[in-house]
């Protein structure tokens, strides 16, 4: 097992991951900008060391900072977290270079599964199912071609992109030039990597998402499912573990999809592969090589701490269950807690003048966030997870509301009333929603 970590990240998961490495006796290192010398992690950990100005790309995006401080600590190993480096094939060839463990399945399956047009082609040969799309386009005039052959709509995508950016919806052919300009813009400012290709647009569909988790003897264990479809701005807000509404011949099809992804590349640790679903048809969407932001949901449901079995299949430690013995009982839900204003969605800041966090049996809130503590403008805007679970998906439904009505955050504001919105949709509650559900309820 490893003796000293050095987180590489901040707020929520980073607080998640110092609690994890305190339970297994590992020691922890903090990073943090000069915004953050007062967040909550700073303070959890051992030991703490400030790298940097409040810009991500001066701190926690520093590679050179965090390898120089990893040595400097005497860190034997790295957890990114979500986002920020977590998904950098070039961050873990280093630390691989620098005989540093990354918590992750390594830099091969990192740079193939991060490249969304590679990615695609691996789950074709594994037998995966994907929409039909194109390889990395040269200019507008060769995704113009593209989209005439795959049929509108299409969806322009940046290979390297996530969290909503780089993606643009085009209905024809006049609209390409200008979506193309746009998604190499916008990819090249967030990824570094301008690489975009296309995809046949497929409506009505459903975003669900299997974790997996996986161990250096070939193990590879479906953790679950969770439904992810009610996004706005291709940003999910709620997720729900299992997904509602979904057959059991379908779930089994999903399961067996990826893992046999995940076998296909040689896959080690915590992962997620997510499809799009539509009726009884289901087509690849892309693999998550790290932690996601809505593992807390498939904890509660399972009972297995996923983030310290990241961390222990990482260190060569095999996996002590079965398929067989996965629970799959019980319903769990998850609110994404944002700084947002109410009106237009836009990100929030403020200080915290006052906190009350709901309690009771299943509730929990995955935060940072404390009274008196800031909230800047140089981050994304997740403030914390609301997560409840119950035996049944309408109690787990009824419990949301009542943590909802509770939870209290004075100071900044948040989206709390827009998740009360969505318990008592009528669509929601019935389970049978799709990605469009936002643009419905909120518009």
């Amino acid at each position: 097992m490893f003796a000293k970590m050095l987180i590489a990240n901040r707020g929520e998961v980073a607080v998640r991951v110092i609690r994890a490495c305190k339970e297994m006796g590992i020691e922890t290192v903090a990073v943090y900008s000069e915004a953050d010398a007062e967040a909550l992690h700073v303070s959890m950990a051992d030991e703490a060391y400030c790298i940097g100005g409040p810009l991500p790309g001066d701190s926690y995006l520093n590679m050179d900072a965090i390898l120089t401080l990893a040595r400097a600590a005497g860190a034997d190993s790295i957890h990114p977290g979500y986002g920020m480096l977590a998904e950098n094939a070039e961050f873990a060839r280093r630390c691989e270079e620098q005989g540093i463990t990354l918590i992750g399945p390594g830099a091969y399956v990192t740079e193939a599964m991060g490249q969304k047009e590679i990615a695609r082609e691996i789950a074709r040969k594994a037998g995966v199912p994907v929409a039909e799309g194109s390889g990395i386009l040269a200019d507008a005039e060769e995704a113009k071609a593209a989209a005439e052959k795959v049929g509108f709509p299409v969806i322009l995508k940046a290979r390297s992109g996530g969290g909503g950016k780089g993606i643009r919806i085009v209905e024809s052919i006049e609209g390409i030039p200008a979506a193309y300009a746009e998604v190499k813009k916008e990819a090249a400012g967030a990824f570094g990597d301008d690489g975009i290709f296309l995809e046949r647009y497929i409506e009505h569909v459903r975003h669900v998402e299997v974790q997996l988790l996986a161990d250096r003897d070939g193990t590879v264990l479906a953790l679950g499912d969770r439904d992810c479809s009610v996004q706005r701005r291709n940003q999910k807000l709620i997720e729900e573990c299992p997904a509602p509404e979904l057959s059991e011949e379908l779930r089994d099809k999903l399961y067996s999809a990826a893992r046999a992804l995940a076998k296909a590349v040689g896959y080690v640790t915590v992962g997620t592969v997510e499809f799009l679903v539509r009726g009884g048809e289901y087509w690849f969407l892309e693999m998550n090589t790290r932690l996601q932001v809505e593992h807390s949901v498939t904890e509660m449901v399972t009972g297995i701490d996923i983030v310290e079995w990241q961390i222990r299949t990482a260190a060569g430690i095999s996996l002590p269950y079965t398929q067989e013995q996965i629970g799959r009982g019980r319903h769990a839900i998850e609110c994404r807690i944002c700084a947002e204003h109410g009106a237009d969605c836009l990100p929030a800041t403020g200080s915290v003048t006052m906190l009350h966090v709901p309690g009771g049996v299943d509730v929990r809130f995955d935060t940072a966030l404390y009274a008196g503590c800031e909230v800047t403008p140089y981050y994304d805007s997740l403030l914390g997870k609301l997560v409840v679970c119950a035996d049944t998906r309408d109690a787990a439904i009824r419990k949301m509301k009542c943590a909802l009505s509770e939870f209290v955050l004075v100071g900044v504001e948040n989206n709390r009333e827009t998740h009360m919105k969505f318990m008592e949709n009528g669509s929601f509650l019935s389970g049978l929603y799709d990605t469009g559900l936002v643009g419905r309820v909120l518009r």
